[in-house]
């Protein structure tokens, strides 16, 4: 019951009779109590309509895994699947540790969703510590963007239910969406993983319908490593699903050199597998420093028509975000992405 409605119901109140004053009294004290209790009420419908939705069975790269209960306690085990389960409302208590960066530490678009209780490290990329991970009791381990090994799933299903990779990818090639979906309906949350993957989507159309300049564009996107040597990602990898997702593709040249590999190691020598209309490399200041002064690079198309694109891995923490391509991690990388593309004619 609004504040602002009281001084109308006591003039009213004044001009009836004391018996109805008792009744319009009654109907005043419900109003306030239905409004008081609505929230708590839609609270408990929620829980009522996850408790409802399980027992669920998530099919995998391993089988399929049935989830007989509402997980309360949640282990992940792939590089971003943290990010999901956030978003969704549950803070896993254990996860991996894969840029020697503290998977609550830095990243800003999932810091203040971890608040002050951040989760048990379990493991360093793909290699777990299964009595860390007994220690916790979980109810529920996630695996999707990783490359858990049979074994791993093997021994792990004896802690708790195992959801490891999506079937029919390979690993670490798994699209986003279908990921989240996975966290989802583990959880026991699809509603409302629709929901943030629809948000998505308009954003990334939003993208499209300012830029139709960027439709059918190709995109090379790759990092150097060492001293006459670099990365090349799959089209499948999430940073350059993120940028096909605004509406770039992939030359067929690109696709052939990549292969089934999710990464592919190129030396100098082959930067043609980097011509495109955006090559957009990941990397520091040191290493962008470097290749720009390389005679190799110099000589390349993209370079000379100013049509690369360097983006740091942290600070901003752009390449970050890129690799995990999360429902959490994709509004931040559209925003400091964006700007970036606009910049190169």
């Amino acid at each position: 019951m609004s504040i602002g409605s009281r001084p109308a119901l006591t003039s009213i109140v004044r001009q009836l009779p004391r018996a109805a004053v008792a009744v319009v009294a009654a109907l005043a004290l419900t109003a306030c109590g239905s409004e008081v209790n609505q929230d708590e009420t839609k609270s408990a419908g929620k829980a009522n309509s996850e408790a409802d939705a399980f027992p669920v069975t998530v099919e995998h790269k391993y089988g399929s895994t049935e989830v007989k209960a509402e997980p309360k306690k949640v282990v992940t085990l792939g590089l971003s699947d943290q990010d999901a389960v956030l978003a969704l409302g549950v803070k896993p208590v254990g996860a991996v540790d894969w840029f020697k960066e503290k998977p609550y530490g830095k990243w800003p678009w999932a810091k203040k969703l971890w608040g002050s209780t951040p989760p048990q490290i379990v493991g360093e990329r793909d290699e777990y510590n299964v009595e860390k991970v007994a220690a916790l009791k979980p109810d529920l381990i996630i695996a999707q963007y990783s490359g858990m090994k049979k074994e791993q799933y093997e021994t792990l299903s004896k802690i708790a239910p195992v959801v490891a990779q999506p079937k029919g990818h390979e690993d670490y090639q798994a699209p986003w969406k279908v990921m989240t979906q996975q966290i989802g309906k583990a959880l026991g949350k699809e509603a409302e993983t629709e929901k943030l993957i629809s948000g998505i989507d308009a954003r990334f159309a939003e993208v499209r319908k300012e830029h139709p300049e960027w439709k059918g564009k190709t995109v090379a996107v790759g990092e150097p490593y060492e001293p006459g040597k670099y990365s090349a990602f799959s089209p499948k990898d999430p940073k350059v699903i993120f940028l096909t997702e605004m509406g770039f593709t992939t030359s067929k040249a690109y696709q052939k050199a990549l292969g089934k590999q999710n990464v592919g190691d190129f030396s100098f020598e082959r930067f043609d597998v980097m011509e495109a209309d955006r090559t957009v490399w990941l990397g520091t200041p040191e290493t962008e420093k470097s290749l720009k002064a390389d005679p190799l690079y110099k000589k390349t198309k993209a370079r000379q028509d100013k049509r690369d694109l360097f983006l740091p891995y942290d600070s901003p923490d752009i390449g970050a975000a890129l690799s995990f391509n999360t429902v959490l991690s994709i509004p931040y990388a559209i925003d400091e992405v964006v700007p970036m593309l606009e910049a190169v004619k």
